[in-house]
């Protein structure tokens, strides 16, 4: 079994360039024997048509997410495909390089340990980072509902001022009322005793002038006897 990278020596693509580096690099580290395979010489046009139609994973890079053909490096076991970068790299991550590279007997405990843990390890930061998100977000509940209660108070006491002046206003118009009630009364009471002055007394009795005068009729009759 001959473990295959293949990658393109003419590649316009940074990523990709320096993926296959890693990849390479790593297998070095590793002492892991291999054969680079690179698609743009010439006489690898079966090579090249192999990768691009065995492999189930395209290589996506952040310049290029959806490729039209799979891009370098993608890694095979003779014929039978193993996987992209990103699964190399995951498989080097959690220490299943080998299983990866179908050199050694996969073992599904070994693996399904080092993915759970992984796993974990991904929740917990994802937990961390929500934690710190609902925190900020609370932050900023309590610095808008303060603002809200400060709005609160101010409209309380301007309604307050409001209803002390509508108070004094109409103890106001209460006093000037009754001082118009006053004034009127005072006005009444001079009305009256003017009118008792200026009317005239009343007439005496008209018999008792007569008698009167008779009795002066008579005292002058005696007098000149």
């Amino acid at each position: 079994m001959v473990l295959k990278v293949y990658v393109s020596g003419m590649s316009g693509n940074k990523e990709v360039k320096k993926r296959q580096q890693r990849v390479l690099m790593i297998l070095d580290s590793k002492c892991i024997q291999y054969d680079t395979v690179d698609i743009t010489e010439p006489g690898k046009e079966s090579e090249k048509e192999l990768m691009q139609n065995k492999s189930t994973s395209n290589g996506g890079t952040v310049s290029d997410p959806e490729p039209r053909h799979p891009l370098p490096p993608q890694i095979f076991n003779d014929e039978e495909y193993c996987g992209d970068y990103d699964a190399f790299d995951m498989a080097n991550e959690i220490d299943t390089l080998e299983v990866f590279l179908k050199l050694a007997p996969a073992d599904t405990t070994a693996v399904s340990s080092a993915q759970i843990e992984l796993k974990q390890e991904n929740g917990d930061a994802k937990e961390g980072e929500k934690e710190k998100e609902e925190e900020k977000e609370a932050g900023g509940d309590g610095e808008e509902k303060a603002p809200a209660e400060g709005e609160a108070e101010v409209e309380k006491a301007e309604g307050e001022d409001e209803a002390s002046e509508d108070k004094e206003k109409t103890e106001s118009a209460e006093g000037e009322d009754a001082e118009k009630k006053e004034e009127g009364s005072e006005e009444k009471q001079l009305t009256t005793e003017e009118l008792t002055a200026v009317l005239p007394a009343p007439a005496k009795n008209s018999s008792s002038d007569s008698a009167s005068a008779q009795l002066l009729d008579t005292e002058r009759a005696a007098t000149s006897q």
